[in-house]
């Protein structure tokens, strides 16, 4: 059995299209949970617990992302999960695709593609564009040549034996999760046709917020681990490749502007982490621009 957890914090206008995507899907023997603290999104959620029943809700205690997927995950009757987002959605076929590398006994998780849903018309539509391909290049190079990589937290896949129990204060699930399914002796598989299309924020405070977040849970994970899976200097590598990403005089500009505010990034991650020392609760903040 298939257990898709979708985990969703204030996303009432998202979450039944990514209940009814899922339903899209042609799969058999499996449940959806969606776990929430807030009942705005849990009442759209009811409509559809409802009318399915393999459509399940939890509430949370608003503790946050890994609380809520430790909470989802011991009531998930599967022995493989499926993680998503209440702000996101996946394509029509992209689960089919996502388990079928279960088949080698070997894999304990696989990640899917995530596809910018914005404009590529602006800065940072066209920020999006490039940093959403070059993950899918690194995941598709890393996996030819054997090399580690992690999953996306979007959307990926796991057996349920090897997730582990989630510290509260994670700002980044998908690498420890990842980190971990390589410590029990498992590989990671990348599915390009399980695309998981992705609103990404529209106001550069807001991107600050959402990158912070992500890079910035790499290098507590690194940390907690003494695994280093992002940083500055891997992200700088490559430089020139960049062009490739390039049609017109504007997105050149564009993308030097995007190496500056990743310069910018680090330093502002470095500030917080390891200087002010803020913890989990200051650094994760909502980005309204993606929902």
């Amino acid at each position: 059995m298939i257990s898709i957890i979708i985990t969703a914090y204030k996303e009432p206008s998202t979450i039944g299209k990514a209940i009814e995507q899922i339903l899209k899907n042609n799969l058999t023997d499996y449940e959806i949970l969606v776990t929430a603290p807030d009942n705005e999104t849990l009442n759209v959620a009811k409509i559809y617990s409802k009318r399915y029943q393999f459509v399940r809700i939890l509430k949370d205690e608003g503790k946050g992302k890994p609380a809520a997927l430790n909470l989802a995950v011991n009531s998930a009757r599967g022995d493989l999960l499926i993680l998503t987002d209440g702000d996101v959605y996946v394509g029509g076929d992209s689960l089919g695709f996502l388990i079928k590398p279960f088949e080698n006994p070997k894999i304990g998780a696989v990640s899917g593609n995530p596809v910018s849903l914005n404009s590529r018309k602006n800065r940072l539509g066209f920020w999006a564009y490039v940093l959403t391909s070059i993950a899918s290049k690194r995941r598709l190079t890393a996996l030819k040549l054997k090399r580690r990589f992690f999953c996306s937290g979007y959307l990926f896949a796991i057996k349920k034996s090897l997730f582990p129990k989630l510290p509260e204060e994670l700002l980044s699930e998908d690498g420890f999760i990842s980190n971990n399914v390589y410590k029990k002796g498992y590989n990671l598989s990348y599915s390009l046709k399980s695309k998981v299309y992705v609103k990404y924020p529209t106001t550069f405070d807001d991107w600050v917020i959402q990158k912070k977040r992500s890079a910035g849970g790499y290098n507590q994970i690194r940390k907690m681990t003494s695994v280093e899976m992002r940083s500055f200097k891997k992200e700088s590598l490559g430089g020139f490749s960049l062009l490739r990403y390039v049609s017109n005089t504007l997105e050149f500009f564009w993308l030097i502007e995007l190496f500056l505010a990743r310069v910018y990034l680090w330093l502002v991650i470095y500030r917080d982490i390891n200087i002010n020392k803020k913890s989990h609760k200051e650094i994760w903040k909502r980005v309204e621009t993606t929902k």
